[in-house]
């Protein structure tokens, strides 16, 4: 029998904050802009969410229900800073672990009870392990599955430890909203609501093949989530296996509309800068680069260019992105929104551009050099030059560069301003 552990760090950027500014402890913080800011909110205090504030809500929605709020802007190097003492504290416990993002992970504990204890016991010496070493909370579930182990941290907060007991998983989670399930979101939930499907109980008794029928391999693994089972997704690997990302993009909203060529070619720099950053992390090369362009009636296109061979280059992504959108934007249009994706990923071995080999070396050392500096210095400290015009704050909840664990020959630095 497995034992799995599930741990959220509580409103881990606002604690950040907290940490730098403590007269920000108790009030209403809203972290990711401001807000007459376009964008979303990444995290909300718990004081912001007794009026109803919640992250990926619009930073002017959460204005307009909790006016006091102190919005934050965020600071991604510090979140950064932060989960790397996180994955330190985990890694003390059990060799396997996945962040899973910048401040949740799941962990593997199965047989170390001569090591910790039992599970519940070593959930609360990782508390205390947590807050010694990060002066931070944390709310972690515990299960034989990482699904049911995940849904119960989310139940334990804020700063909890719940246990569901091997055989129990199905009657922990019936009384539970169907949103409850990782993965899903209002599509799905308004179509189970369609089929009498409020509660995970309520899944749990439809029959597999009518979910099959009607949502695929999805309601499958649907139909095993709601009995607690690990399917789909995330969960079909190991903790520990190999979670090569499929593709890597970043996108940025303009807080207004905005027509401007130079402002628009710069944006996309820097999001080609940020794609090619987290290629070299991963040491893949993208064959297909995408660019996303959304306009301010909300219409979207999306134009792609395959390369002849892998690249991880700043300049190689932004030439392409580059022409994408000179082809493609219409003219004198103002735009809302600006995308920068890259799939077709592969590992760096064999993917040199052959036919300009010196050229493609002389910009590898040199990103590798930029690479060390932004290590060092911060994800800000060095841009393109046709970047600098886009320089925008980096969204802290999305696709963050320097993941512990998840950088191909790194380990998480402790300590200090990067």
């Amino acid at each position: 029998m497995k034992t799995y552990f599930h741990v959220d760090m509580d409103a881990f950027f606002v604690s950040v904050e907290e940490l730098f500014d403590p007269s920000l402890i108790g009030k209403p913080v809203v972290v990711g802009g401001q807000a007459n800011q376009r964008g979303v909110v990444s995290a909300a205090s718990y004081a912001a969410r007794k009026f109803g504030v919640h992250s990926a809500m619009p930073l002017r929605t959460a204005h307009r229900l909790c006016p006091q709020a102190i919005f934050v802007d965020g600071h991604p190097t510090r979140y950064r800073e932060y989960s790397g003492k996180v994955y330190q504290v985990l890694k003390s416990f059990s060799p396997q672990v996945d962040m899973a993002s910048v401040d949740e992970a799941y962990m593997d504990l199965t047989g170390t009870e001569r090591l910790h204890g039992p599970p519940l016991s070593a959930a609360h010496r990782l508390h205390d392990a947590m807050k010694r070493s990060t002066a931070l909370n944390c709310s972690i579930g515990i299960a034989a599955s990482r699904m049911v182990a995940k849904v119960a941290s989310d139940q334990a907060k804020p700063n909890g430890v719940l246990w569901v007991l091997p055989g129990e998983e199905a009657r922990f989670l019936a009384p539970l909203d169907v949103r409850k399930i990782p993965g899903v979101g209002k599509v799905t939930e308004k179509n189970l609501q369609a089929w009498g499907v409020r509660k995970v109980g309520d899944l749990a008794a439809l029959d597999e093949d009518f979910l099959r029928q009607h949502l695929g391999q999805w309601g499958l693994a649907l139909a095993g989530k709601s009995r607690g089972m690990d399917a789909g997704g995330w969960f079909d690997g190991e903790v520990g296996d190999d979670n090569t990302p499929k593709s890597i993009s970043h996108e940025f909203t303009f807080n207004e509309d905005t027509a401007d060529s130079d402002t628009l070619e710069s944006t996309l720099a820097r999001l080609s800068e940020m794609v090619a950053r987290r290629l070299r992390e991963h040491d893949l090369h993208a064959r297909t680069i995408q660019l996303k362009l959304r306009y301010s009636d909300f219409s979207t296109i999306t134009r792609a260019h395959s390369f002849d061979h892998g690249t991880q280059l700043d300049t190689e992504i932004f030439q392409q992105i580059r022409a994408l959108f000179r082809a493609n934007r219409k003219a004198n249009s103002t735009i809302r929104l600006l995308g920068v994706h890259a799939s077709g990923l592969k590992p760096a071995e064999g993917q040199l551009n052959m036919l300009d080999e010196t050229n493609t070396n002389r910009w590898r050392k040199a990103m590798s050099a930029v690479d060390r500096l932004r290590d060092k210095f911060g994800e800000d400290s060095v841009s393109l030059a046709m970047g600098l015009r886009g320089r925008f704050r980096e969204r802290v909840h999305e696709n963050p560069a320097g993941l512990p664990g998840k950088t191909a020959g790194k380990t998480p630095r402790e300590g200090g301003e990067r």
